[in-house]
């Protein structure tokens, strides 16, 4: 077993290829929205997969030139719009995606103990392009890595300008359907065009979303009174995965009910942000604000098409003053994670994505916890014949926080997020705090008083 969670290197026994489509594909400039190509989306989506059984290399190489055929912009290149540097665009030109071969001297059980919480050293098991600039890395890039005992780990970067988190979980699904059968034709086709989310000319934008900023372009780096977002980066940080059974989520509902029903999100969120908040010790006047990924693939009108795989989201956004989230209940937050969504109709996307014209409007991550939900993609169930994965995550933890499948456990979900070292533990304990909480008078058992009194000894 693992004494440590760093990874041992990776050995490479031959240079990374390209995987083109195995057959030609259009060759042409694929437009991107404005909801594709903002700032804040420019980084891959890093998946890591970890298979009891390996796949055949060459297998799986084939399914990769065959799926590229239907996805082709990903085996193509950004670049800047000529007429507009600030705009992206995709040139569909065949190029191909990444494809590294590797060995780790590990077992797929010995990484299964520690893939729970991975740190920076995980990144090694994703080839890593030397290129300098984002745009010059290649829009999907692939890494199996085998391990002693016959395991194996998939990672992948796939682009998020390109795609968002459903239309990841369609690619690589499509991926495995043609691993497992070439002959079949997908069921769900890509639906490429994202002119369906073109901005209107004249733009109609009312106000500035809760969830933007507004920053000069000559100033990219903008200083705010108080910028937690740059704190955390500048902070050693360790991963925290916490994972809230089906029972413990009702637990958490049954804190705002009758009078607020919510779902297993919106709770599990709402708790989330409280915790996070509460541990960082802020001061009590900042208004602080919970940034969450809302799907409007439904929402706007006409809605978007069948196998649409770009970005088919917008951030709600909650918001109130430190005091008002740590000290107000649960049901209180909810109500505000609600109410944000509810916010969120076809005039308002609309909105945004005329509002996203402007090149100097970002995301206002100064004080935010951006929250995004895999649990629901069905990103587990991607089975190249082999079987399911007994893991599946992000190569390694952030400070966003994202909301994984707890593989095994039917409706569970695994809360992992990176925090400064020295609030682990105390946001680890307000997390599994209202687990013990007594429903009948509300009071905390021991381990609440074994943790003020280990509070007051330290002080």
């Amino acid at each position: 077993m693992l004494g440590s969670i760093d990874l041992p290197d990776c050995v490479y026994s031959k240079e990374p290829i390209f995987i083109s489509p195995i057959s030609p594909t259009p060759n042409h400039t694929l437009y991107l929205s404005n909801l594709d190509d903002q700032l804040f989306l420019r980084f891959s989506i890093k998946y890591l997969y970890l298979f009891t059984k390996s796949i055949n290399l060459e297998k799986l190489k084939y399914s990769l030139s065959r799926v590229l055929v239907d996805y082709y912009p990903l085996a193509g290149r950004l670049l800047k719009c000529p007429e507009n540097n600030h705009k992206l665009q995709v040139d569909c030109n065949g190029k191909g995606a990444i494809f590294a071969e590797a060995f780790l001297d590990l077992s797929a059980d010995e990484l299964l103990v520690v893939s729970n919480k991975p740190n920076k050293s995980w990144r090694k098991l994703l080839y890593k392009d030397e290129t300098q600039s984002f745009l010059d890395i290649p829009p999907l890039v692939v890494q199996v890595t085998n391990l002693r005992c016959g395991g194996m780990i998939l990672c992948t970067a796939i682009n998020h300008c390109i795609c968002d988190g459903i239309g990841t979980a369609q690619f690589l699904h499509a991926w495995a359907h043609y691993t497992v059968d070439p002959t079949v034709s997908l069921s769900i086709k890509p639906f490429h065009s994202r002119h369906v989310l073109k901005p209107r000319d004249p733009t109609q934008t009312t106000s500035i979303h809760p969830a933007f900023t507004k920053i000069p372009l000559d100033d990219p780096n903008p200083q705010f009174d108080l910028n937690l977002h740059q704190y955390l980066q500048s902070q050693p940080v360790t991963p925290t995965s916490i994972t809230f059974s089906q029972s413990q989520i009702l637990h958490l509902k049954r804190q705002c009910s009758p009078s607020v029903k919510s779902t297993s999100f919106e709770v599990l969120a709402s708790h989330t942000w409280r915790c996070w908040v509460k541990s960082l010790d802020l001061p009590s006047s900042v208004n602080v604000k919970l940034l969450f990924s809302v799907n409007i693939r439904k929402t706007v009108k006409p809605e978007l098409p069948q196998g649409y795989y770009g970005n088919g989201f917008v951030l709600g956004c909650a918001e109130a003053p430190v005091k008002q989230v740590v000290n107000g209940n649960l049901q209180d937050t909810v109500k505000l994670v609600q109410h944000a969504k509810s916010e969120l109709t076809n005039d308002t996307v609309k909105s945004i994505v005329d509002l996203l014209e402007d090149k100097t409007v970002k995301t206002d991550l100064s004080t935010s916890l951006v929250i995004s939900q895999w649990s629901r993609l069905s990103l587990e169930e991607v089975n190249f014949g082999e079987g399911k994965p007994i893991q599946m995550g992000p190569l390694t933890s952030d400070i966003y926080c994202l909301f994984l499948p707890s593989l095994g456990e039917i409706d569970g979900i695994r809360v992992l997020v990176s925090v400064p070292e020295n609030v682990v533990k105390k946001f680890e304990y307000y997390m599994k705090e209202l687990w013990e909480v007594n429903d009948v008078n509300g009071d905390i058992i021991k381990g609440h008083l074994q943790y003020e009194n280990q509070k007051m000894i330290s002080a």
